[in-house]
This record gives structure tokens, sequence and C-alpha cells, in this order.
């Protein structure tokens, strides 16, 4: 594993697609959440950690998403540092935060030299806690690296139960579960109403959904759409997800790189789009991207899983957001103007993973942040109606989809929850591999010079076959479907 992170801090790869549930930097979160910790729900796992437990809790990310979370819901905060560098629990243990931004994977080959120091460094200096995404996920799960969150950490089944099984298969490597998530990123098609209503005479969620249910209506309409004026798509990434989660298999078998066709029917489907103007060629996480989901935009809709929505979109739909007492205030660009449906596939995107560093002396205080930031329903239901994001807890998620009071203001009263509620069970992990990340990252790239008609497909091919040999010197071809 030691020579596995040394090759792979020295490997240059591309920035993940998924920066993190919300952003690549360390930038503050766009959701409101509480001042204090003063009305959060106490954790029944709540315990004074051993006596031996280490002064300093060392936690490592690349954005500040989940500093957040501990600060506004862990029970155990008793004080912030006025720059949020540390924060201070009731036992007297100082957190400490290390916030390295995802750009260019600066977050992992920083993570990597320190984790292949973790032997050497001083007991307050050894990282206890780190996050991990599920593109890369396999890196740490399948290393000595991380402690098993039962054995190591002593979490139950039992504290586990309630969570979705595909956030816990995603970190289960040979039947040992190596972190848990606070979150589950079920995917969605956010839709603008009043470009609905001009295309298809309603911006009903049902009616909506049964105009996009497959991919041939969903073509339908993008013609209909581009006779109306308006982009079905922003760009060339946006349905990459909904089809790369319903592929038959991983990216690699043995040592080969084995490209799955519903790969290729995104390769096919973004082509035309491109070539007919059905999208306005952008990029994820572009200027032009993030500006075609705010009030200038004309495009129909952006695939988003639970994150994009009440961060990202929001963010990206307000002309000027404004805060006051940690509110958005409303009505300065064309919040209220979004809805979501299905759309033609169920995905996921994305999600966050806390793990137990080897070599932590903390791990009492791990054990209660794990159980009261990703187990205790009633802290998961807190977040949900705080900040409207999705979180990682069945029974509390059915209860809200089931409340008739909750919406989304910014959804024009929807309560998308239901939505994702009936998404989240039927997610299968079953393809995920240890390549994922670069094999995405570097199949997108290639690729968006045939889109542009730089390249021909062939070349695009002979792109990819060249740069992920480089990236992967252990995978000897790549297998194209018939």
């Amino acid at each position: 594993m030691k020579k596995t992170l040394s090759v792979l801090t020295a490997t240059a790869m591309t920035a993940t697609m998924l920066v993190g549930c919300g952003g690549g930097a360390a930038s503050s979160s766009t959701a409101p959440a509480p001042e204090s910790t003063a009305d959060a729900p106490a954790s029944s796992a709540a315990a004074e950690p051993a006596a031996e437990e280490g002064k300093v809790l060392n936690i490592w990310c690349w954005n500040d998403e989940f500093q957040s979370r501990f600060n506004a819901y862990y029970p155990e905060v008793k004080e912030v540092a006025e720059d949020k560098s540390t924060t201070t629990l009731n036992n007297g243990i100082t957190v400490k935060w290390t916030i390295n931004p995802n750009d260019n994977n600066n977050y992992q080959n920083k993570l990597d030299e320190a984790l292949l120091k973790q032997d050497s460094a001083a007991a307050d200096d050894k990282i206890d806690i780190f996050l991990i995404e599920a593109d890369y996920a396999l890196k740490y799960v399948d290393s000595e690296y991380t402690l098993d969150i039962k054995k190591d950490i002593g979490l139950s089944d039992a504290d586990l139960a309630n969570q979705y099984q595909y956030t816990k298969d995603i970190v289960t490597v040979d039947g040992v579960q190596k972190g848990t998530a606070w979150q589950a990123t079920p995917g969605l098609f956010a839709y603008r109403r009043s470009i609905a209503q001009d295309v298809l005479g309603t911006d009903d969620p049902t009616e909506v959904q049964a105009a996009l249910s497959d991919w041939d209506k969903f073509n339908a309409v993008a013609e209909k759409a581009a006779a109306k004026g308006y982009k079905m798509l922003s760009g060339f990434d946006d349905s990459y997800r909904t089809f790369s989660n319903n592929v038959s298999a991983g990216w690699v078998d043995g040592t080969t790189v084995k490209v799955d066709p519903n790969m290729m029917n995104w390769v096919e489907q973004t082509k035309t789009y491109t070539d007919k103007g059905y999208n306005n060629k952008t990029s994820l996480w572009s200027d032009q991207w993030a500006a075609d989901q705010g009030p200038s935009g004309k495009v129909f809709g952006f695939f988003y899983s639970t994150w994009g929505i009440n961060f990202t979109l929001l963010g990206n739909s307000l002309a000027t957001p404004e805060t006051e007492g940690g509110k958005l205030e409303v009505g300065n660009g064309i919040f209220g103007d979004y809805a979501v449906c299905q759309g033609p596939q169920p995905y996921y995107w994305g999600g966050t993973w806390i793990c137990a560093a080897a070599g932590t002396d903390n791990v009492a205080t791990i054990k209660d942040v794990m159980y009261s930031l990703t187990c205790d329903a009633a802290i998961m239901s807190q977040i949900t109606k705080d900040t409207q994001d999705y979180t990682n807890c069945k029974s509390a998620m059915d209860a809200i989809a089931a409340d008739p009071t909750f919406g989304s203001a910014f959804l024009g009263g929807q309560n998308h929850i239901a939505l994702f509620a009936e998404v989240a069970p039927t997610i299968d992990m079953s393809n995920i591999g240890p390549y994922d990340q670069g094999c995405n990252d570097t199949f997108q790239s290639c690729f968006k010079d045939y889109f542009n008609g730089t390249v021909d497909i062939d070349t695009a091919k002979k792109n990819f076959e060249d740069q992920i040999k480089v990236k992967y010197p252990e995978l000897s071809s790549v297998e194209w479907p018939a």
C-alpha cells in the first residue's frame, strides 16, 4: 500500500469531476446552519474519551462542508475558533482542521504524503480522521491506513442498520467496513419550471417526468426545446453520471480496461446534442455552466444529486446571493423556478465518507463523532430540515418524505426528499472499482475534442488508450464495444 500511495502521489491526475458535494475549493456552503449546537439533538452514544486519548483530533478534508456540519451538529462542540481553524470539544480535545482543496488532485497528493509519514509523526500530529469520495474510495479503503469502523472503532451493526446499504458497500472490502457517511446522494433531474411550461405546456413534476421517463423521450424534448430557442443541457458532462452509473460492469477486468456500451451511448448522445445545438458546449464547474443555471440561462435542466441541488444549483440560480442571519435572501434571482423529477434513469453522484486513520489515539471520540453525525436519526433529520441535504438515515428520510408540510422554497414548495427517498434504496455499487476516478476523468477529457470536432472518434479512442496506460501502467489494453 505504501508503494501504491507513492505511485499515486507521483502520478499527475486530473481533478475529480465530483468536487466534494458542493465545491472543489475551501469555500463556505450557501446552506443555512444553526449558529451554535445549543439546540442540536444529543447523541445517544456520547461518552467521555478514555484517559489515554490524545489532546488533538486532526481532521483532513478538501472543503469546509464537513467542518460546518461538525461545528453545527456535533453535540460535544464547546467552542469554535474565530478563524475556524480549530474546534474545542467539551472533553477538552482540540479539533485541528486541515483543508486542502481538491483541484488537480491536490487533496489526495497531500493526504498520501501525510499517511506515508503517519508511523513516524508525533502523536498530536497524526491524522485521526480523513474524508474520501466514492470515485477513489477503494484506494484508501483497501489499505492499511484505514480502520475497521466496527472492530477497531466500535460501531455496531445496530448503529449502522438505518443507513442506506450502498453507502456501506462503497467503503467495504472483504466484509470489512472502513468508513461511514452522513449523506446519501441519489440523483434527479432539476428543470426550469418556466422553460418546461413553454416547451411542454406544464411544469408539474409528474407530467414532466412522464415526458422525460426514458432517453428516447428525453431526446424528443431536447428537439422541442431547441425549436423554442432553449438548450436541453448545458454541456458535455451533464448527463455523464446518469450513463456511467448504469453500466453492466466495472471499468477494469484484470489488466484490461473494458469500455461499457453505455459509455459509448453517452458519447453518441453528447455528440448529437453538440452538433444539433442541444447543449451549450460547457464543462462542469466552468463559469458558463454556472451562468446557465442562473437568471439569464436558457437551459431546460441539469442532472444533480442531493448536494448539487441545495448547494450548487441554489447558489448559481441566485443573481446576487446575500445572507442575513444565516438565511438566504429570496427574490433576487430565479428562486422558485426550479423543480425536480426522476429523469430517464436512476443514478447517484458523489457523497463523502468519514474514515478513521490507522495510528489514531482518539478512538473513543471518533466513535462518538461517527455515531452522532452518521447514525443518530434525530441529528440526521435536523440536518435535512435545516439544510435540505439528504442524510444517510432511511427512517428519518422516509418520515420527511411523507410529511405534507415539508417542502423546498427553492423548488417552488416541492418535497424533493420524497423523490430522493424513492431512488436511494435502488442504488447499486456492484460495479465500483479502484480505477473509477482516473477512467472517468480521462474518458470525458479525451472525448471533448471529438465533441468539439477537433478530432475524429478513432483519434479520441486512441488518446484515451494512450493516456490511461500512462496513468495506470499496470493496465495493458483497452477493449471497445463492438
